[in-house]
């Protein structure tokens, strides 16, 4: 492919105030979006501010909207462009913007930090841990999490509804909570925590309805309402409305 000259809208501005401004900029052969960008930066907008680090797909730190999707700069190559469309860059909606494309993600790490850690079996050392191959490749997957928080954006309970922010944690940390209460050796309920009560009570996990936009946007293929999301709403339901396990867990307690 030969190169040719592409039409772009960037999103300049602030919280306060800002617009699309119009670009014509050149493009080559193997390009993605990000390169674009880096080419309005070098020749026509040089204050132009985004977030981005290792150009990869690894990082996570380049989420921003091109037209109206979720997507990675870096991992959106313009041959899936028609030549003659303009492609429309914004930031991510669901998150206060600072400049132009680079927003504020602080939210995540509140939600982050509101999440119990691994609680480590007391019986045993370290080293002496021991699990399922099948235990392992389950959790493995929700690890390959970039925490590009694509999925918080493009989840309508965030992205939507700002009064929803204090009480619902989003995908990305509901996965962290699910992974956690499907861990084989994780002792939390042994310190008295129920990660399923507080998925349900402190976390929103009733505020999602699994319309799986989180799992449509994620760069690694982690499929986050079918493997997370819905096994841990499955658990919390039995938990609290089967009588059969609710007597079950009273018993083991015993």
């Amino acid at each position: 492919m030969s190169g040719y000259q592409a039409r772009f809208k960037v999103w300049r501005g602030d919280q306060n105030r800002g617009g699309l401004a119009d670009f014509e900029v050149e493009v080559n052969e193997g390009e993605v979006v990000l390169d674009i960008v880096h080419r309005i930066q070098a020749t026509q907008a040089p204050d132009l501010a985004v977030r981005w680090n290792c150009k990869a797909g690894k990082c996570g730190s380049c989420s921003a909207e091109i037209n109206g999707r979720p997507r990675l700069l870096c991992m959106t190559r313009m041959s899936v462009f028609d030549r003659a469309e303009t492609v429309t860059i914004t930031p991510l909606r669901a998150f206060p913007v600072i400049r132009d494309l680079v927003t504020d993600v602080g939210f995540n790490y509140t939600k982050a930090r509101e999440v119990p850690a691994f609680v480590p079996p007391a019986d045993l050392a370290p080293g002496e841990y021991r699990m399922m191959q099948e235990d392992v490749d389950r959790s493995q997957e929700f690890r390959k999490c970039i925490e590009c928080f694509l999925c918080q954006d493009t989840c309508h309970v965030v992205r939507d509804h700002e009064e929803n922010k204090s009480a619902f944690a989003g995908p990305r940390f509901l996965m962290r909570i699910a992974e956690l209460d499907m861990h084989p050796l994780d002792a939390a309920e042994d310190t008295g925590l129920d990660r399923k009560r507080t998925a349900q009570d402190e976390h929103g996990l009733g505020y999602c309805n699994i319309t799986k936009c989180c799992t449509e946007v994620c760069p690694e293929g982690i499929k986050i309402t079918d493997n997370a999301l819905i096994p841990l709403k499955e658990r919390t339901v039995d938990r609290k409305y089967d009588p059969l396990v609710w007597l079950g867990s009273k018993i083991r307690r015993r």
